[in-house]
């Protein structure tokens, strides 16, 4: 049995997600209105996962999360508005130690779960599994200071220790793929890439529209490099990291015999978005594999896994990150189990190894 907690002050919330999960029927249930009953049945119960409404009174979700990582670390799934300021709170929330999120329901609750009941579901179970990563800026929070800059912000420098090699080819391009825990492990990846990184890097990172251009904003405060988020057809240049947009997929193309990348609307055919998979066909397609990295992370399923093999298997370098670090070990064992991973790395080396390849040529 999976132990549960459910922290949520709308009754009714509470009670859609517990009929939800006995449905099931290996969960064992427990419910809390606010962030003091859950810090207090974290340690009575001792519940196996959580999710936690990050809006509450008395005591908000982000402050309950400080205190249960700091009594009980236990993996934790925040429910979340789909608007900036709830990407922001939830993005404060991986930062702190949440493993990920889910959308809170809008308009009529029951509806709306129906909607992504699957989704809740799937997250929760791969939570139960996940290792924790240490919390950021968890010791100035215990110590009474709420303020989201001051104890969420990693003590990342903007100039990387990593040195590029002035002579380094610059005719070459780097793909990420990365679902649950993916933030936190980007954070730790691409600040590390110095200034004069002289290939384009693509990002597609789970996650719904309204989060990836506060992501974007957020991930340029901390790189040396450029990041943003995609919104037109971009041309593929030396010092940039490009973010695909929540709610499109994003695909490398050619036009005028000059590579570009790309949104496009959701494929049905693919599950996850967006997607690791298409953006990855799309580059065996249009870019020459032996001057591809490709870096599969943290993640539940096996997005991106077929196609970042048959990139491999044609002459590609990829990376799958190891079970040691990820916070899923989903997507990168995916990558290992169909033989197409040249390095299995835990993610402190893995922007390492990618400077040292571009490094070689």
């Amino acid at each position: 049995m999976i132990k549960l907690l459910i922290v949520d002050d709308s009754a009714l919330m509470r009670r859609q997600l517990k009929t939800l999960f006995q449905a099931e029927g290996d969960f064992q249930i427990e419910v809390a209105r606010n962030g003091e009953e859950a810090v207090e049945l974290n340690s009575r119960f001792e519940p196996d996962v959580i999710t936690l409404d990050i809006n509450m009174p008395q005591m908000d979700g982000l402050t309950a999360l400080s205190l249960l990582m700091a009594e009980r670390p236990v993996p934790v799934v925040m429910v979340s508005s789909l608007t900036e300021k709830g990407a922001l709170s939830t993005f404060e929330a991986l930062n702190l130690g949440a493993v990920d999120y889910i959308p809170k329901p809008d308009g009529t609750i029951s509806l709306s779960i129906a909607e992504i009941e699957r989704e809740i579901i799937a997250k929760v179970r791969a939570a139960a599994g996940a290792h924790l990563k240490k919390s950021r800026g968890l010791a100035a929070r215990i110590r009474g200071d709420l303020s989201v800059s001051k104890a969420t912000q990693p003590m990342t420098p903007k100039r990387s220790p990593l040195v590029i090699d002035q002579t380094a080819s610059r005719d070459g391009l780097v793909i990420i793929g990365v679902s649950t825990g993916g933030p936190r492990t980007l954070e730790d990846i691409l600040p590390k890439l110095p200034a004069n990184f002289p290939w384009p890097v693509l990002v597609a990172q789970h996650m719904p529209p309204s989060f990836t251009r506060p992501f974007a904003d957020r991930m340029n405060g901390l790189c040396a490099l450029e990041v943003f988020e995609l919104q037109r057809p971009q041309l593929l240049e030396a010092g940039q990291i490009c973010i695909g947009r929540g709610g499109a997929d994003m695909v490398v193309v050619r036009r005028a015999n000059r590579l570009m990348v790309s949104s496009r609307p959701e494929s049905a055919e693919h599950l996850w978005h967006p997607s690791v998979e298409l953006l990855g066909e799309s580059v065996l397609q249009h870019c020459d594999p032996q001057r591809v990295i490709g870096v599969l992370l943290t993640g539940m399923g096996y997005d991106g896994a077929e196609s970042f093999a048959e990139l491999n298997r044609r002459g590609a370098r990829t990376i799958a990150e190891s079970k040691q670090s990820a916070v899923v070990f989903g997507m990168p064992a995916e990558l290992i189990n169909r033989g197409g991973a040249t390095k299995v790395l835990s993610m402190e080396h893995i922007a390492e190894q990618i400077i040292q390849w571009v490094n070689a040529g």
